[in-house]
Protein backbone atom coordinates (compact mmCIF):
# COMPACT_ATOMS: atom_id res chain seq x y z
CA UNK A 1 0.00 0.00 0.00
CA UNK A 2 1.62 3.58 -1.22
CA UNK A 3 1.65 6.08 1.64
CA UNK A 4 0.55 9.72 0.05
CA UNK A 5 2.20 12.82 1.62
CA UNK A 6 -0.86 14.96 3.53
CA UNK A 7 -0.31 18.10 2.30
CA UNK A 8 -2.72 21.37 3.31
CA UNK A 9 -4.90 21.04 0.41
CA UNK A 10 -5.29 17.03 0.71
CA UNK A 11 -6.12 17.55 4.73
CA UNK A 12 -8.56 20.51 3.72
CA UNK A 13 -10.15 17.97 1.07
CA UNK A 14 -10.48 15.12 3.95
CA UNK A 15 -12.11 17.58 6.44
CA UNK A 16 -14.77 18.85 3.88
CA UNK A 17 -15.77 15.61 2.63
CA UNK A 18 -16.31 14.21 6.66
CA UNK A 19 -18.31 17.88 7.36
CA UNK A 20 -20.51 17.27 4.12
CA UNK A 21 -21.21 13.92 5.25
CA UNK A 22 -21.77 14.84 8.64
CA UNK A 23 -24.13 17.65 7.47
CA UNK A 24 -25.85 14.78 5.59
CA UNK A 25 -26.24 12.53 8.16
CA UNK A 26 -27.87 15.09 10.69
CA UNK A 27 -30.09 16.17 7.93
CA UNK A 28 -31.33 12.53 7.34
CA UNK A 29 -31.77 12.04 11.21
CA UNK A 30 -33.57 15.73 11.21
CA UNK A 31 -31.24 16.41 14.18
CA UNK A 32 -30.64 19.91 13.82
CA UNK A 33 -33.82 22.31 14.25
CA UNK A 34 -32.39 25.26 11.74
CA UNK A 35 -32.73 22.83 8.76
CA UNK A 36 -36.19 21.24 9.70
CA UNK A 37 -37.36 25.03 9.64
CA UNK A 38 -37.73 25.41 13.65
CA UNK A 39 -36.31 28.57 14.78
CA UNK A 40 -36.72 27.56 18.99
CA UNK A 41 -35.86 24.71 21.03
CA UNK A 42 -39.75 25.03 22.18
CA UNK A 43 -41.19 24.12 18.55
CA UNK A 44 -39.11 20.55 18.95
CA UNK A 45 -41.21 17.69 19.83
CA UNK A 46 -38.71 15.37 21.09
CA UNK A 47 -39.63 11.53 22.28
CA UNK A 48 -39.93 11.20 26.01
CA UNK A 49 -37.49 8.12 27.49
CA UNK A 50 -38.60 6.51 30.82
CA UNK A 51 -35.40 7.05 33.17
CA UNK A 52 -35.60 3.32 34.36
CA UNK A 53 -33.85 2.49 31.02
CA UNK A 54 -30.86 4.87 31.73
CA UNK A 55 -30.64 3.59 35.30
CA UNK A 56 -30.09 0.04 33.94
CA UNK A 57 -27.45 1.80 31.41
CA UNK A 58 -25.50 3.58 34.48
CA UNK A 59 -25.57 0.46 36.96
CA UNK A 60 -24.23 -1.64 34.05
CA UNK A 61 -21.20 1.28 33.22
CA UNK A 62 -20.87 1.05 37.19
CA UNK A 63 -20.57 -2.88 37.03
CA UNK A 64 -18.14 -2.58 34.11
CA UNK A 65 -15.92 0.39 36.16
CA UNK A 66 -15.66 -2.52 39.27
CA UNK A 67 -14.73 -5.18 37.20
CA UNK A 68 -12.15 -2.74 35.04
CA UNK A 69 -10.84 -2.20 38.49
CA UNK A 70 -10.54 -5.83 39.35
CA UNK A 71 -8.59 -6.32 36.20
CA UNK A 72 -6.34 -4.02 36.96
CA UNK A 73 -5.41 -4.91 40.11
CA UNK A 74 -4.86 -8.36 38.78
CA UNK A 75 -2.53 -7.02 35.90
CA UNK A 76 -0.45 -4.78 38.32
CA UNK A 77 0.28 -7.98 40.68
CA UNK A 78 1.48 -9.48 37.49
CA UNK A 79 3.36 -6.79 36.38
CA UNK A 80 4.93 -6.66 39.46
CA UNK A 81 5.67 -10.41 39.54
CA UNK A 82 7.65 -9.94 35.82
CA UNK A 83 9.27 -6.83 37.47
CA UNK A 84 10.96 -8.93 40.25
CA UNK A 85 11.56 -11.84 38.15
CA UNK A 86 13.72 -9.10 35.82
CA UNK A 87 15.45 -7.94 38.57
CA UNK A 88 16.21 -11.20 40.15
CA UNK A 89 17.56 -12.30 36.54
CA UNK A 90 19.36 -9.17 35.99
CA UNK A 91 21.06 -10.13 39.68
CA UNK A 92 22.05 -13.37 38.65
CA UNK A 93 23.64 -12.45 35.22
CA UNK A 94 25.31 -9.24 37.09
CA UNK A 95 26.97 -11.87 39.72
CA UNK A 96 27.84 -14.61 36.61
CA UNK A 97 29.12 -11.86 35.39
CA UNK A 98 31.57 -9.89 37.50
Amino acid sequence: MATRKLTPELLRKIVLEEKNKMLREAAAVGSDPVASGKEHAEDLTVPEVDADGYADTLANEINHMKALKIHEQRLTAKLREIQEAKKRLRERVAKKIG
